[in-house]
């Protein structure tokens, strides 16, 4: 499997089982590993430029993640994850409701933007991240949490939409 990423790292571990979709889009650091019964997937979609999925060195994703990128998701060096957590950078289709009128397969992937989420996060079980996110460094993000929108480094988050409850200062 190793040979079909796009880079994998030294002492990068895999549990299986584990999905794998588009691994020529993928760049994976040295000491990471990702938790078994995840999904990985980075793949070429019409009218979405691939700039493929990134998860930095000493990283560590939980059992169980889905992470799928159409676009461009990048998770940083020293990343803790929970069991269970979501990471898109894309959805099907538009919120319109000319669009309701096709079946949610049919539509045309769509991404707000790239996912991007710093260096020493930590996020807890069950995390949803949505497209055109940004996490900075250090920043926690409680269990069940749905981001959609930026959280500041240092900040603590939580809830659906999560909002921030505290920023940690120096």
């Amino acid at each position: 499997m190793s040979s079909q990423f796009e880079q994998l790292g030294n002492k990068v571990l895999l549990r299986r089982p584990l999905n794998v979709v588009g691994a020529g889009n993928m760049r994976i650091g040295d000491a990471s590993t990702v938790g078994k019964g995840s999904t990985l997937s980075a793949w070429k979609t019409t009218g979405l430029a691939m700039k493929g999925l990134i998860i930095g060195h000493d990283t560590h994703i939980g059992e169980y993640a889905h992470i799928t990128c159409a676009h461009h998701i990048v998770i940083g060096n020293h990343v803790l994850t929970g069991r269970w957590i979501t990471i898109t950078d894309n959805a099907h289709g538009e919120y319109t409701a000319a669009m309701l009128e096709c079946p949610p397969i049919d539509r045309p992937i769509t991404s707000k933007g790239a996912v991007i989420i710093g260096d020493k996060v930590w996020l807890g079980d069950k995390v949803t991240i949505l497209s055109g996110v940004t996490i900075g460094d250090q920043a926690i993000v409680g269990a069940n949490a749905v981001v959609t929108s930026d959280v500041p480094s240092r900040a603590i988050v939580a809830g659906n939409p999560a909002r921030i409850i505290k920023v940690l200062e120096d």
